[in-house]
């Protein structure tokens, strides 16, 4: 695939395939993420003002579940989003955007140290190439206090069908999912990652494959 360019070419169709599929997974996934995101403003200025980056913010299948007034810094590796990413900005106007990116979450250089208030990552830490780095990266540019927010999908229980399933799919999962990972324990790496406080827990997602079932989610303050 890489050889012939279809990797390529399948780069600019994801963006196509994800926005469609966003509003499936939301409707299934929208209590979850209701719940997830209600407290996110308890972590604005004492002006009232929220400053939130999204790391792989894709679409913006998570606009909605973001507080009135909130201004949103959109980062995505992949600049073929930006087009869908438009249009949730046209859906979602009680929101104030003030820039897109096109960076990994690896490397934020373009953002300075300690200067928003809350991140937001929402399956994406299954794709990047080292979590490690996102979250030193995440806490880096957090103000004292902040807030880390995430959804991600994680490797099931070694007991069940679902864990030797996802082993045996994911190298075919992982070129159709644009570099996603099925079999990741991602709840160890925030778990090291050296946050103050950490409010995580294991939920089994409503409807949805089995094959990404398992989730974790929850918020950590720098």
């Amino acid at each position: 695939m890489e050889i012939t360019g279809l990797c390529g070419m399948y780069k600019r169709l994801f963006p196509l395939l994800a926005y469609n599929i966003t509003f499936s997974y939301n409707d299934k996934m929208h209590k979850t993420k209701r719940d997830l995101f209600r407290n996110l403003g308890t972590f604005a200025n004492t002006d009232g003002t929220l400053r939130l980056l999204e790391i792989g913010c894709g679409s913006g299948a998570n606009f909605r579940f973001y507080p009135y007034g909130c201004t949103v810094i959109c980062t995505d590796p992949n600049p073929h989003f930006e087009k869908y990413l438009r249009m949730s900005m046209e859906a979602n106007k009680h929101l104030t955007y003030e820039t897109f990116m096109v960076v990994s979450g690896e490397d934020m250089e373009k953002v300075e140290d300690g200067s928003v208030d809350v991140v937001v990552c929402t399956l994406v830490l299954c794709s990047v190439r080292n979590v490690h780095e996102v979250l030193q990266e995440v806490r880096r540019i957090l103000k004292p206090g902040g807030a880390f927010y995430f959804l991600e999908h994680v490797e099931s229980d070694p007991s069940s069908w679902t864990f030797f399933f996802q082993h045996v799919f994911e190298p075919l999962w992982y070129y159709l999912g644009d570099g996603c990972m099925i079999t990741k324990k991602t709840w160890r790496d925030i778990e090291a990652a050296g946050f103050s406080e950490l409010h995580l827990k294991h939920i089994e997602a409503p409807k949805v494959s089995r094959m990404i079932r398992p989730h974790i989610m929850g918020y950590s303050i720098k």
